[in-house]
């Protein structure tokens, strides 16, 4: 049976080393690194972190209603097997290199360099300001998410996102199979040097967006002021909502959508005869 402790104030490096099989209520961490360094089996309530390295090489955690703190930095990285609810995570350089982990109804106010090459990630109802988030993570899912900050999402892989708000240029950047689903998203280029990417009932905003992407599916889809988009983007299924307000060399495949208000293809850098663009209500060009 897991052992309580309540209402303590621990400090000094690596306070509670290896500790195994503990439950920690209303407990205080601070003054000294990786207090629980190594642990396992541990269950976390109304405890608050203000110091860094908490939670390295940790397995099966369960964190309810604490605090990390902005001094509490780097404070969960190898770690598998870790679930964070309802906990505000005020430092950045968090969740680094692990797997297996979940966080629901936490926000991350100042989350710079944060959730880095993680696998099996699950968020929920998360809202995050910080540049270069979830950074090359794989097989991650989303649903309600409030991203604020550039390079989201930069070489992660099999990643679905849902009913999201991600406020961020240069997003999905070297990724391979992507999906977001009603969503909106806003920042320039886009998707660049991707692979499998499918939106659906999504709006996007994006200066240069879905360029050197392979495999990009839109599916209605509106794209507000997104200007030269598609350049050297190959095999395109594209359906989109209303007007594009230019579109520029894509490679290959078909473009469906209302209108077109600039249409560059010239033809000494790309095959024109193998991209269809299709005008609902006229001919095709």
């Amino acid at each position: 049976m897991a052992k309580k402790i309540s209402k303590q104030h621990f400090t000094g490096e690596r306070a509670v080393f290896q500790g195994k099989d503990l439950i920690f209520a209303g407990c205080l961490f601070d003054d000294g690194e990786s207090p629980l360094k190594e642990s396992a089996d541990i269950k976390l309530n109304d405890c608050t972190f203000g110091w860094k390295y908490p939670l390295w090489y940790s397995k099966n955690i369960e964190v309810e209603g604490c605090l990390w703190t902005e001094t509490a930095r780097a404070g969960v990285w190898y770690t598998e097997n870790i679930t964070l609810k309802n906990t505000p995570i005020n430092a950045p350089k968090n969740f680094r290199r692990c797997k297996n982990l979940t966080i629901e109804n936490c926000d991350m106010p100042n989350a710079q360099e944060t959730l880095w090459q993680c696998e099996k990630v699950t968020l929920k109802n998360v809202e995050v300001s910080g540049n270069y988030f979830a950074m090359n993570c794989t097989d991650i899912t989303v649903d309600k998410l409030i991203l604020h900050g550039d390079y989201g999402f930069d070489g992660a892989k099999n990643v679905t996102i849902r009913n999201s708000v991600l406020e961020t240029k240069d997003a999905f950047w070297n990724c391979e199979n992507v999906t977001v689903i009603k969503s909106k998203i806003s920042g320039e280029y886009f998707g660049w040097n991707s692979k499998n990417v499918t939106l659906i009932d999504c709006e996007i905003e994006s200066l240069q967006g879905f360029c050197y992407i392979e495999n990009l599916k839109l599916v209605n889809c509106r794209l507000n002021n997104t200007t030269l988009s598609f350049e050297y983007c190959k095999d395109i299924d594209a359906d989109i909502v209303g007007e594009i307000d230019s579109v520029k060399n894509p490679l290959s495949g078909v473009i469906v959508c209302d209108g077109i208000k600039e249409l560059i293809l010239e033809k000494d850098k790309v095959d024109v005869g193998k991209t269809k663009i299709i005008i609902r209500g006229k001919n095709e060009i």
